[in-house]
């Protein structure tokens, strides 16, 4: 894994280089203050304010030289208007062609302008970071809270993009009409009358996207993709797509999709009959808690095993995973003829042993291009989301009961059945069709050098001839200058960075944990808290309705296959609104709000307890709850240490165990509530859900600011 500050530095375009960020200035400050404290010579409060006012000499320095070259974007706009007001005049089919490539031109350096924001907006994250880990201050909270919401902010310029909309605008209203005029169209139709009808230039595209990217402006695609939580480097390399290319096979995706589906379907399948089942083999209705679960605390194993398998290979764990619930399953089906719940519990274990999600996430992030990896991350959480609402809705049509020899097919075994049958079915088609990418090529992908085109990379044909023709000059062949440069910069005040050593993937729990800041650990509780709520909802959800309101199996079955299909428009609805209107900070508080209210609703507060509570308050916490992950999720991906975008040990796998952990606590909190009877249930259920909720409220109020 290349350091970031060397990525930093080859990233920088040549003749901006006196204008970025000083990162390397900033980490010796870093390590200089370390020293001073070690031995004395200096308190906290002195190296916080010279550690403020030297990032505060940063920022304005990039905001100066960001309105510098702002204005020359403008001024160079206000010539070609000039020259466009006289071809409107005078129509000239070879001046137009012209005054559309000196607007694209335009264009271009305003994309050299964008990736320069977003480095520098990359690097004061990063130094930010890094002083909060070495110090254990709250800094970052501090300083963002003095800054950003000052009348006179200048940090608001780097990290919300001031003023980059009026270019976009009037490049992309020019090009339009130009377009208009080369066509001979004689009614004027401004793009901002009608939106719809602007014409696409590629050049538009790519600016679009990185305004985007830098903004973190969302739309539904893009918002659903973060569920998968599939981590980045900061700064990818042209050789690390090119190595995703040579790996990505289409049905090898598309089959690491359907794992992820039929996994969630066999995971939520047996939810509306797993009391039911529980009392047939003699077993309280609660213990359903214990059966749901148990496949959960599997999964607390399998992750870490899949996890590093996947670092050899794709193939074999998924079909060991295949094979694995194909047993699991037939064991959970075979438990009602054998009247064992032994047996029914082996079998979940197994089903949970056979979990290859981190396997599936980490294909996607390893072998899919960058170009595809935000379709195909939406992809694996729109299957799972599709598997959650039609588990319950297959249990739902399995309500059928009759003998072949001595196996019994009812609603209780037919899940089970069911799932065996899909799995078989589906190790065929992964034994036929599925391409392992070769070892040599992943190990290809740990990139070795990247020039300033870098940022350019995926933002379309013309950008890249753009690039070539001069708009940025390449840096693979360094100066002795610089090469000795580089060479201070692996001496004692860069070791921490730029040691290979250092930046290489985590190799135990423990180091995982040592990398994770106050910001890190309350996302995970965050994400720990949702996945305790939602399992306590769905859990816990055939008892209660059959103890108040006589549901049937098959009642519980459409209401949770309802519940599952609110996923997607839901979605739908905050990536292309919501998401674009506040921060994701503002959010994550709001979703978590929501939940405690949705728990609070819960409660059996009157008598008689009532349908539409029950159901209003199940939606209100399943839906915000569903919000809550997707901006909980990529707030951790941007918080979280890079070291953890790799490895066995990587972020995907931590969010993973974390909410595993809470389902196998809310399952047990299920199953050892019940024995203090069906009617207390509900309520003692739900208390340490809102004590969580509460908790995580005041945790994120508390770093709130380092969310920025």
């Amino acid at each position: 894994m290349v350091a970031f500050g060397k990525k930093l530095r080859e990233s920088q375009i040549e003749e901006w280089q006196g204008c970025y960020i000083n990162y390397k200035l900033m980490k010796k400050k870093v390590n200089r203050y370390t020293q001073q404290i070690e031995v004395g010579t200096q308190n906290g409060d002195n190296f916080l304010m010279d550690f403020s006012r030297l990032l505060d000499c940063e920022i304005e320095r990039i905001v100066l030289f960001l309105l510098e070259q702002q204005g020359q974007l403008a001024t160079r706009l206000s010539d070609l208007r000039e020259q466009q007001h006289v071809l409107l005049q005078q129509p000239d089919g070879s001046r137009i062609s012209e005054l559309q490539e000196a607007y694209r031109a335009v264009g271009c350096d305003l994309l050299r302008l964008l990736s320069f924001v977003e480095i520098n907006a990359i690097g004061l994250r990063k130094i930010l970071k890094k002083f909060d880990k070495r110090f254990g201050y709250k800094f970052t909270n501090y300083y963002v809270k003095t800054r950003a919401n000052h009348p006179y902010s200048q940090l608001r310029q780097v990290f919300k993009h001031v003023g980059f909309g009026a270019v976009v605008g009037a490049i992309s209203r020019n090009l339009a009409d130009l377009q208009d005029l080369q066509h001979h169209q004689g009614n004027y139709i401004s793009i901002y009358d009608h939106p719809a009808l602007s014409h696409p230039d590629p050049v538009i595209d790519s600016i679009r996207s990185a305004v985007e990217k830098l903004s973190n402006s969302t739309n539904y695609l893009h918002f659903l993709g973060r569920h998968a939580f599939i981590m980045e480097d900061d700064l990818p390399t042209p050789s690390q797509d090119d190595s995703a290319d040579q790996r990505y096979h289409f049905m090898s995706l598309l089959l690491n999709l359907v794992n992820t589906f039929l996994y969630m379907v066999n995971t939520y399948i047996i939810v509306p009959t797993a009391d039911s089942y529980s009392l047939s083999l003699g077993a309280a209705a609660t213990v359903c808690g214990v059966v749901i679960g148990s496949m959960a605390v599997a999964q607390v194993f399998s992750s870490v095993y899949f996890s590093a398998w996947s670092n050899r290979s794709y193939f074999r764990p998924l079909v060991f995973s295949s094979v694995v619930l194909l047993v699991g399953n037939t064991l959970y089906a075979l438990a009602y003829d054998l009247n064992s719940i032994s047996v029914l519990l082996i079998g979940r274990l197994f089903c949970g042993l056979g979990s290859a999600r981190a396997v599936n996430r980490r294909y996607i992030s390893d072998c899919v291009p960058l170009k595809l990896r935000m379709q195909a991350s939406a992809g694996f959480v729109s299957a799972s989301a599709l598997g959650m609402a039609c588990g319950p809705a297959l249990s739902c049509l399995l309500q059928t009961n009759f003998k072949i020899s001595k196996l019994t097919f009812n609603e209780e075994t037919l899940p089970g059945w069911l799932m065996t049958l899909a799995w078989l079915v589906y190790l065929l088609w992964l034994w036929i069709s599925f391409r392992e990418p070769s070892l040599e090529t992943k190990e290809a992908a740990v990139p070795q050098e990247v020039n300033a085109g870098t940022v350019f990379s995926g933002l379309g044909p013309l950008v890249n001839v753009a690039v070539e023709k001069g708009f940025t000059q390449p840096l693979l062949v360094k100066s002795e200058a610089k090469q000795q440069d580089e060479g201070e910069d692996q001496g004692c005040d860069d070791i921490e960075e730029d040691s290979g050593e250092f930046q290489k993937p985590v190799t135990s729990i423990v180091m995982a944990y040592r990398l994770l800041t106050p910001s890190v650990k309350v996302q995970l509780f965050v994400y720990f808290m949702l996945k305790y709520a939602m399992e306590i909802l769905l859990a816990e959800s055939s008892v209660i309705t059959g103890y108040y309101f006589i549901w049937t199996s098959s009642s519980v079955a459409i209401f949770l296959a309802c519940l599952g299909l609110t996923v997607l428009p839901v979605n739908i609805i905050v990536g292309n609104y919501i998401g674009n209107m506040f921060e994701e900070r503002q959010v994550l508080l709001a979703s978590e709000i929501m939940v405690c209210f949705g728990i609070l609703l819960s409660f059996q507060v009157f008598i008689p307890y009532s349908v539409p509570q029950y159901v209003g308050s199940a939606l209100i916490t399943f839906v915000s709850a569903e919000v809550l992950e997707g901006v909980n999720l990529s707030l951790l991906s941007r918080v979280m240490s890079s070291r953890l975008s790799r490895g066995t040990y990587n972020g995907g796998l931590l969010s993973t165990e974390a909410g595993t952990l809470a389902r196998v606590i809310a399952d047990g909190t299920i199953t050892v509530s019940g024995y203090l009877g069906e009617s207390r249930l509900l309520n003692i259920t739900l208390a340490p859900a809102l004590l969580i909720c509460i908790s995580s409220i005041i945790a994120t109020c508390f770093t709130y600011n380092s969310l920025y």
